[in-house]
């Protein structure tokens, strides 16, 4: 009996092979499954220079693994095709719900549990399936916004989604509060398409950044966005930036509850990212008083770990300064005696000086005669000055 040659029969099962596994991707739960090529990014060229100019400021990781990003082809010899996955993460719970009390904001990523092992353990699984489906040995990686790997590039080649003028990727279907996740293979498959760019001109997220992060479409200096302020910076924030914070003390959705294709933010199927208790405009002054261990204890579990806790506690004085409430001074003057970090207690000085009651400028003198760390003291003396002088 006749037999087709062995190349044929790979391009009879390569198609099918594909869609047995974006049909499995589905049912793990991904919103969008899409695969491409492995080749160089596209814009190789635009994060070169994105780097040269200092624009990620000290996420140093990224300088060191540039060649690794730009050439995944080196990094993964062995790999041919990446499968693209995106999970929603959104729930309609809006900012209106932070009147009252005394709140502040996180990023609606961060609501629910950390993404990571959410998205790990279903790629794993995806990963199995492809290797019961090939019926022979697979090698794969996986990799959840980890590892050196530019996964908006890889998502858009693989057509699941399009990059916004505030450099996130949007998707018709689900907007653009969706995380990312990329699995490579050694394995040739059929790969989608890029989809066009759809902004038009609309300039809505640039517009409405307010600490000016973007230097222009598509391009993030990162030094100034909100996120990198509260997540990435481990140091003091600069002075000039923290008026422009609000009360954002962990991530910034701005430039994406603007976009008009985040009109309606559909909810995640994903009952792990469902806002845990709490996290959604949370009440600021119990924060202020975590411990190290209660503080691992609030948020084990979550992505809010990543900021540790004093630069967590270094973003809710932010904002309880930004909000100027008098209440807050007992909790900030607190915060400023016997918090143990020096992050922590230069930044409650700051808020002090923002708020600028009466109690509130007499702690700062009280600290000023007992405080030993010298940039803590330059802070309760720039604090002492006219509040918009020392803002």
């Amino acid at each position: 009996m006749d037999t087709l040659p062995r190349a044929a029969e790979s391009q009879i099962e390569t198609p099918r092979l594909t869609q047995r596994i974006k049909a499995h991707g589905t049912g793990l739960g991904f919103d969008l499954v899409g695969v491409s090529p492995v080749r160089d990014p596209m814009h190789s060229e635009s994060f070169a220079e994105w780097l040269r100019r200092g624009y990620h400021g000290e996420m140093g990781y990224m300088p060191r693994t540039a060649e690794k990003r730009m050439h995944p082809g080196e990094f993964l010899p062995w790999a041919r095709s990446i499968v693209s996955v995106a999970v929603n993460y959104g729930t309609p719970h809006s900012r209106a719900a932070e009147a009252g009390g005394i709140r502040g904001w996180i990023s609606r990523y961060a609501w629910g549990d950390d993404y990571h092992d959410v998205m790990q353990a279903k790629l794993e699984r995806l990963l199995e399936h492809v290797r019961r489906e090939a019926g022979r040995e697979i090698q794969g990686r996986i990799f959840v916004d980890s590892g050196p790997v530019m996964d908006r590039e890889a998502g858009a080649r693989a057509g699941i989604g399009w990059y916004g003028k505030n450099t996130n990727l949007l998707s018709m279907t689900i907007g653009s509060f969706f995380f990312l996740g990329e699995l490579f293979l050694s394995l040739d498959l059929e790969y989608d398409q890029p989809i066009r760019d759809r902004c038009g001109q609309c300039r809505l997220c640039l517009d409405a950044c307010p600490t000016n992060a973007f230097v222009g479409p598509y391009v993030l200096d990162a030094r100034k966005c909100i996120s990198y302020l509260t997540i990435e910076l481990k140091g003091s924030i600069p002075r000039d930036l923290r008026p422009l914070m609000g009360t954002h003390i962990f991530g910034c959705d701005i430039c994406q509850d603007v976009c008009p294709y985040n009109t309606t933010v559909k909810s995640t199927k994903e009952q792990a990212l469902h806002p845990r208790q709490g996290l959604h405009a949370p009440e600021l002054l119990p924060l202020l008083s975590l411990t190290e261990a209660a503080f691992k204890a609030r948020f084990a579990g979550s992505p809010i770990l990543r900021a540790k806790r004093r630069g967590f506690l270094r973003n809710v004085c932010v904002a309880l300064g930004n909000l100027r409430r008098r209440e807050a001074v007992p909790a900030l003057v607190a915060a400023l005696e016997t918090d143990p970090d020096a992050l922590v207690r230069g930044h409650a000085a700051w808020a002090l000086g923002r708020i600028g009651t009466h109690e509130a400028g007499e702690a700062l003198r009280e600290a000023r005669a007992k405080e030993t760390d010298p940039a803590v003291l330059e802070e309760i003396r720039l604090a002492m000055l006219d509040p918009e002088e020392g803002s």
